[in-house]
């Protein structure tokens, strides 16, 4: 069975995006696409959430996020990862601004997702939260997924 990962708004944005003059960015961006590449070996999984954010911005851009995400699996935004994602607000500190990120978490926990796959290091891949979301996660009665970057999510090994 392959891994389940569930593709966070930042890995359709960085995939498709302009190459950045930002060398840590463009860095990010060619990790993504090289990631992609080998998508086949993970069953990839989105949210609503997710289809809402890569509709934000130019249209252009935004068909292009959109195009990148169709056909993966959507995941049902539960009144469980309703609940889950205000606890982890509430524990982590969240600002409004950013509670979506909240949710992707929780979609990723209460639907049994092996790896959340994300570029966003403020508030998801920020190992500093990583306890306090294991935490909050297992006290729903989850268990939490790996929250990883396209350079950290290695392809399967095979015996």
């Amino acid at each position: 069975m392959k891994p389940r990962v569930y593709i966070e708004t930042t890995i359709p944005s960085y995939l498709t995006a302009w190459p950045s003059r930002d060398l840590l960015r463009a860095a990010q961006q060619q990790l993504t696409r090289e990631w992609w590449e080998r998508r086949t070996e993970f069953e990839l999984f989105i949210s609503p959430l997710v289809l809402i954010e890569c509709q934000a911005g130019d249209p252009k851009a935004a068909a292009e996020r959109l195009a990148a995400v169709t056909g993966l699996s959507l995941l049902d935004p539960t009144e469980d990862v309703a609940i889950l994602a205000e606890t982890l607000i509430t524990s982590l500190a969240i600002p409004p601004r950013a509670a979506a990120d909240a949710v992707h978490i929780a979609t990723a926990a209460v639907h049994g997702m092996q790896y959340l796959l994300t570029w966003n290091c403020t508030h998801i891949a920020n190992v500093t939260f990583r306890p306090r979301i294991e935490a909050a996660c297992r006290a729903a009665g989850c268990e939490p997924p790996l929250i990883c970057t396209p350079q950290e999510l290695p392809p399967e090994e095979r015996s």
